[in-house]
């Protein structure tokens, strides 16, 4: 029996036990009036269903998001892997698993990419715009360094909007030189780096960091609004002339592009213009890495609901 193995390498017959993310976990009951627990289990290389039969409990639905040791037999049901559960438990403290194991993360390192935008921030010679955002930086490190960029469309794993704001500050930075004479280069860094941490307030998160649904400020506000809220009183703390504050909301509550896609107000200056293609650009290429991963070559893939497509793997 092979201890934590990948769900992606587990075989029809196989003996498994270990750590793995509980998914999803749906308490049902069979024909015969007989309680049993249908779950999906995860962990980095992918998710199987899995059941656990005469169970009534303690497991159920409140404990999505958490880690549980099981221990069970792969079987193979219409064509797919199931795991038929014998053992089942909530993972307790001081168990040996590892987060990176279990949940998708980030492929950068987190300390160096940190290092990166804290320097690059450095570099904004407005100093009301640098202030904003080294103020923001110390108030939300954590978040930054940790949470997902979104629920699932892009870059939503653990430390995605990290990966993701490094990642548009680099296109922001070479595309104000090569725009000198029309972008601000102050101010369009001040607004990339800004534009999506109240993600941290859009979102409730699992017990291992990925965005599970959206809060409450989240359905009534989003990200866009509670930002441009946040920037105006941190300017206002910080005595940021009313002009500066207005048009870091703006690049916030503009940078969706359209208010079909979101957008509060569409970009009506050179930096949101620009902002909001640079957001484009990262979150649909983070599509294409993503789904390509999975992809042979010479495979087209099925439609694409956030592209609107479907896309095609060359080799």
């Amino acid at each position: 029996m092979e201890y934590n193995k990948l769900i992606g390498e587990m075989n029809p017959g196989e003996q498994v036990e270990g750590f793995y993310l509980l998914k999803g976990a749906f308490p049902k009951t069979t024909a015969a009036g007989k309680p049993f627990l249908n779950a999906v289990l995860a962990d980095k290389s992918g998710s199987v269903e899995a059941k656990v039969w005469n169970y009534s409990g303690p497991i159920g639905a409140g404990d999505e998001g958490e880690v549980v040791k099981i221990r069970g037999e792969v079987s193979e049901y219409r064509g797919a892997a199931q795991i038929v559960i014998e053992k089942i438990r909530l993972a307790e403290s001081g168990d040996p698993y590892r987060v990176e194991d279990l949940v998708p993360v980030a492929p950068i390192d987190v300390e160096g990419t940190m290092r990166e935008v804290e320097n690059r921030l450095h570099t904004i010679e407005d100093g009301d715009y640098r202030a904003i955002c080294l103020q923001m930086l110390r108030e939300h490190e954590q978040a930054l360094r940790s949470i997902p960029a979104a629920k699932s469309v892009h870059h939503g794993f653990v430390s995605g909007l990290l990966m993701h704001t490094a990642n548009m500050l680099r296109i922001a930075d070479f595309l104000a030189e090569l725009y000198a004479d029309v972008i601000d280069r102050s101010l369009l860094l001040a607004g990339t780096f800004l534009h999506d941490f109240a993600k941290e307030k859009e979102f409730t998160f699992s017990p291992l960091g990925l965005a599970t649904n959206y809060s409450v400020q989240g359905q009534l506000l989003g990200h866009l609004v509670m930002g441009a809220q946040e920037v105006a009183e941190a300017a206002r703390q910080l005595g940021v002339p009313e002009e500066k504050s207005v048009l870091l909301q703006h690049m916030i509550l503009s940078h969706h592009g359209d208010p079909e896609f979101g957008a509060a107000v569409v970009p009506i200056c050179a930096e949101s213009e620009l902002l909001s293609e640079i957001d484009r650009i990262d979150s649909r290429m983070e599509i294409y890495r993503e789904t390509l991963e999975g992809m042979e070559v010479g495979e087209v893939s099925g439609r694409i609901f956030a592209l609107e497509k479907r896309i095609y793997r060359h080799s």
